[in-house]
């Protein structure tokens, strides 16, 4: 069991603000948020390790709470569900102590097309055409879905009918996610004006272009290259190449498209590739910044980013008033992305996670009680 909410003041802790790491100072976690008060604290000396905002995968697929505490014994504090049963997701909303999820429900679908056909896929998420959409986005509304995602795919949905979702989903004032995974689908989800597209082109890079469109109009990527590393280590369809998808992240961050870390992480049966909750987001960091972003973009990537773009506004700073969802680490990942691997300590809105869980050895401590300060 989680332990219980309490009063901690971390001294000696360097804090990354999103655009820097700031020298040694102290970080009261008070409850379930960051404070400013430290009297009567538990003091903890971190010995002038890192302190991150609790990483957020903007792409995972849940199959239960194991699900959960995996990601959170990794530091990946927030995950957004992009389209497991609801049964499943309801039960694991709201758990104190571990990662904290968002969800859109299932996604759309057409009839007879690949997603169609995966286990678990529901009848009422697929759609003949434009005319359903409405009625679509309605009933995931009314279940709770934070944001609405749609697959785009050949065979898949016709333009008329992705137009429509869109168009139903602002009315709803609910945020629009595309599956794309090919150049074409890419172009289609574009045009049909989502908010965020995620995976990137296996087949060809996206040109400068498509590059520029997705900056002009505001569009936010989440490229799930470790995803797509899985699918070309698996038998994958002729043509399939992990460098077009490297390139496209390339072409998408010298444009100055918003990139999000995202990794597709599941453990489904009939998907292209199954990926490891929790570990899979620090492979992503590592591929964002061989496809050329700098650490501190792809430290943005995974904490005030997604946060700003999904409307989590009580996340992804370290910062009074904030939810306390933190990640110590050994290391400055500015200068070494893979600093964030080595994780010491993890708190989940306030509740410390068990340091024995955490996937790397942990340094010795002090505590004390703090009445100084």
């Amino acid at each position: 069991m989680p332990a219980e909410l309490d009063r901690t003041a971390l001294a000696n802790v360097r804090v990354f603000d999103g655009e820097r790491l700031l020298p040694a100072a102290k970080v009261v976690i008070d409850g379930a948020v960051i404070g400013t008060d430290a009297s009567g604290a538990r003091r903890l000396d971190a010995h002038g390790a890192t302190l991150l905002p609790g990483l957020i995968d903007a792409h995972v697929h849940l199959s239960g709470q194991t699900s959960l505490e995996v990601l959170a014994d990794f530091g990946v504090t927030t995950a957004l569900d992009m389209g497991s049963p609801w049964a499943v997701v309801d039960p694991l909303r709201g758990l104190a102590g571990t990662t904290d999820i968002r969800s859109p429900g299932k996604p759309a679908v057409a009839p007879g097309s690949l997603h169609a056909r995966i286990p678990g896929s529901p009848p009422e998420a697929e759609l003949s055409g434009p005319d359903d959409a409405a009625a679509f986005v309605d009933r995931w509304v009314a279940a709770g879905a934070d944001y609405i995602k749609v697959i785009v795919s050949h065979p898949g949905l016709d333009q008329a009918t992705l137009d429509a979702l869109v168009v139903a989903a602002h009315r709803a004032e609910k945020l629009t996610v595309a599956h794309a995974s090919s150049f074409d689908d890419f172009a289609m989800a574009q045009q049909a004006g989502f908010d965020v597209v995620t995976h990137c082109p296996l087949d060809r890079p996206l040109d400068p272009a498509a590059a520029q469109q997705m900056k002009s109009t505001g569009r936010v990527s989440v490229p799930t290259l470790t995803m797509m590393e899985g699918i070309v280590e698996q038998p994958h369809p002729p043509g399939a190449s992990y460098a077009a998808a490297r390139a496209s992240v390339a072409a998408l961050h010298g444009a100055g498209v918003v990139i999000l870390a995202g990794t597709d992480a599941n453990d489904a049966r009939g998907v292209p590739a199954n990926i490891a909750h929790g570990e899979s987001l620090h492979r992503e960091l590592e591929l964002l910044v061989d496809a050329g972003l700098s650490n501190l973009d792809a430290l943005r990537a995974a904490t005030v980013l997604p946060a700003r773009h999904f409307g989590l506004t009580d996340r992804g700073a370290v910062a009074p008033g904030m939810r306390a969802d933190l990640v110590l680490i050994d290391g400055n990942p500015l200068e070494d992305i893979t600093a964030t691997r080595r994780l010491q300590r993890v708190w989940c809105g306030g509740i410390e996670r068990d340091p024995e869980r955490a996937p790397c050895s942990q340094p010795t401590v002090d505590t004390r009680r703090d009445h100084t300060t």
